[in-house]
């Protein structure tokens, strides 16, 4: 069989899938927006960890919808007091088996998220599943919606 440029692109598409096939993972080009999106939820996690209003405030959208997995909803103004101040203080947030889906100017993250907390002086721990709504804010990227629910 004579080599054509086709088949020359197959066989060296075949050979860099072949490595993410061995070793069990699949490779996907994160978008700028997607990136954009993790580094805002990085963000978030740290400014809930160090209570910082002005951080949060610039991260949430005016409309937020916080949503916890017991059925307590939060607006923005709510959910700045109680971890702004320091109503609930967050000793450690972690993310995991987080996925980051962008479509247009909205973006949705799906997560479980584990958190260490103490509310009136009372410690906490709880895992819980949630999803998230952001919406690009101009070049921003803001918490439109959070919804959790027990795992």
């Amino acid at each position: 069989m004579p080599t054509t440029r086709r088949r020359l692109a197959l066989a060296s598409g075949f050979v860099l899938a072949v490595p993410a096939l061995v070793a069990g993972t699949t490779v996907f080009a994160q978008s700028a927006d997607a990136a954009a999106v993790d580094k805002a939820i990085a963000e978030l996690r740290d400014a809930m960890l160090t209570a910082d209003r002005a951080k949060l405030t610039a991260l949430l959208s005016d409309q937020l919808s916080y949503g916890h997995s017991a059925g307590r909803l939060e607006t923005k103004t709510q959910f700045l007091d109680v971890v702004a101040g320091k109503k609930t203080l967050y000793k450690s947030i972690v993310f995991s088996d987080a996925t980051t889906s962008v479509a247009g100017n909205n973006a949705i993250v799906r997560h479980v998220m584990t958190v260490e907390t103490e509310s009136d002086g009372k410690p906490a721990t709880a895992k819980v599943g949630a999803l998230q709504v952001w919406v690009k804010d101009g070049s921003a990227w803001k918490l439109l919606a959070r919804q959790a629910f027990r795992l």
